[in-house]
């Protein structure tokens, strides 16, 4: 956990820490921790950090336990697949109304993220990053802000234990295809196409995460 400054937005800074930790694996899933602990850590008051919990509770990346402290949520196989029904529901009708909403200033900022992710094939934290602008980027067209937001808390809950596909599955060059395909359809302004290519992206995430990350029982 690294100090935060004393200035303004202490709750947003403390929340954007502790997500961070949890998300790389700093605070590992499963462990047991405190309001107190956290803010020794982050070197700032007891209140943002209660705050900031409440609001990674409410998004399902901890649990508060009576009497015992804050623990940071694992993420199961039912989880995954509950978590990519949602995803598929959103994103995919999203992306379909989209694209013809897409303009210069939508497909340079795209294009961009696609940048990102390309300079940073040797980071995944890095390339996860650009990852998710390039998400968020098409959900925005929609013009639903809690739309955006809301699938955004889906994704911080697939990686709470470091649950990934890179290294293991397929490599991020090919995740950077998945989403190389649906630029291109959004470029060319064919929505059904695009809605399929994302589809399929979604698609093959979460089969290829619930056949490395999950037992039978729990498929």
């Amino acid at each position: 956990m690294r100090p935060l400054a004393p200035e303004a937005g202490l709750t947003q800074q403390a929340y954007a820490e502790i997500r961070s930790a949890i998300l790389e694996g700093r605070i590992p899933a499963g462990e047991l921790t405190s309001v107190r602990a956290l803010s020794d850590a982050l070197g700032i008051s007891r209140t943002p950090v209660r705050e900031a919990l409440v609001e990674l509770a409410n998004n399902g990346m901890v649990a508060f336990e009576r009497n015992r402290g804050v623990r940071v949520v694992e993420t199961r196989g039912r989880d995954v697949e509950e978590i990519f029904q949602l995803r598929l529901w959103l994103e995919v009708p999203a992306v379909r109304l989209g694209v013809p909403l897409c303009g210069p200033d939508e497909l340079e900022a795209l294009r961009q993220t696609l940048d990102g992710m390309r300079a940073r094939l040797d980071d995944e934290h890095a390339f996860m990053r650009h990852d998710w602008a390039f998400h968020r980027t098409l959900l925005a067209l929609a013009g639903n802000e809690r739309l955006v937001g809301f699938v955004g808390g889906l994704r911080d809950q697939t990686r709470l234990r470091g649950i990934s596909t890179v290294g293991r599955s397929r490599r991020l060059e090919a995740i950077l295809a998945e989403h190389e395909a649906v630029f291109d359809f959004v470029q060319r302004g064919d929505a059904a196409s695009a809605a399929d290519a994302m589809a399929h992206h979604l698609t093959t995430t979460r089969d290829l995460l619930l056949a490395q990350e999950t037992t039978p029982e729990e498929r």
